[in-house]
């Protein structure tokens, strides 16, 4: 993988996150972490150009935007960013509620898996 490939992870289960910053890092992803809806929005406020897609649980601990709402802003930011969305629960909801040209991960998954979607998103013509 390009290490110019930067990954903008929100996931507020500090272990998952270990496990996915870990696993990107390994296949030449920089990763940038962020433990709530609230600090992703930060990151993509400050400068949304930096990363080159979005990974990003549904269910964020409120106070803070969910996953949902954190995808939109970033579309709104960056229009072509790639967004996978991960949940334990609310998968039926990415088809009313995700951003277009998006990916979704029912938890548990591979991470494997994983790594193939953001793969392929990012891999695919803009």
């Amino acid at each position: 993988m390009p290490t110019e490939w930067r990954l903008l992870l929100v996931e507020d289960e500090a272990l998952v996150a270990q496990t996915l910053e870990e696993a990107f890092g390994e296949s030449g992803f920089a990763v940038h972490y962020a433990s709530s809806g609230a600090a992703g929005l930060i990151a993509l406020e400050q400068n949304s150009e930096r990363f080159s897609a979005l990974l990003t649980d549904i269910r964020l601990q409120k106070p803070g935007p969910d996953g949902f709402e954190l995808a939109h802003r970033a579309r709104q930011l960056q229009p072509t960013m790639p967004v996978v969305y991960m949940s334990g629960d609310s998968a039926i909801e990415w088809l009313e509620r995700g951003v277009p040209n998006s990916m979704m991960l029912q938890k548990p998954f591979a991470i494997s898996q994983l790594l193939t979607a953001v793969s392929n998103l990012l891999k695919q013509p803009i």
